[in-house]
């Protein structure tokens, strides 16, 4: 089986990281992006790719997924690369032979201009990441 994440990004702890223009790439070739922001962080916007599965960082933590483990390859994602990294170290840890992260998450993602599907009925707000909550638009 042909190595998708060969010649791509730089490794650091033992883990791979690619930047988003890396992942949008692979995702093109045939990686899976594993989006592991919880749910009401990934309705307002959603990378588009032509692979995308969605299971939050709290249900990995508790082993509660299903994934290849040999055969697939994935892109661990969410909104800035630090829980996506934290995801994808605990994969590793479950013995993913193909893991790697996307460095800057979202942030960067849209940074490059690369595509995404957004819904403006879920926009958020908040003056950070840790107090983020659904807009109302009655205000």
């Amino acid at each position: 089986m042909e190595n998708l994440f060969e010649n791509y990004g730089f490794y650091r702890d033992k883990l791979l990281h690619v930047s988003s223009k890396e992942a949008y790439e692979l995702c093109l070739k045939g990686a899976i992006l594993l989006d592991v922001r919880e749910e009401y962080l990934n309705s307002f916007k959603k990378f588009d790719v032509p692979y995308i599965i969605y299971i939050p960082l709290s249900k990995i933590k508790q082993n509660d997924y299903k994934l290849n483990k040999e055969s697939c390859f994935y892109i661990v994602a969410d909104s800035a690369g630090l829980r996506s990294k934290e995801a994808a170290k605990l994969l590793l840890s479950n013995n993913f032979l193909n893991i790697a992260n996307m460095a800057g998450g979202l942030i960067e993602w849209e940074r490059a201009n690369l595509p995404l599907i957004i819904n403006n009925n879920e926009k958020l707000t908040g003056s950070c990441m840790c107090q983020l909550k659904k807009h109302n638009n009655n205000s």
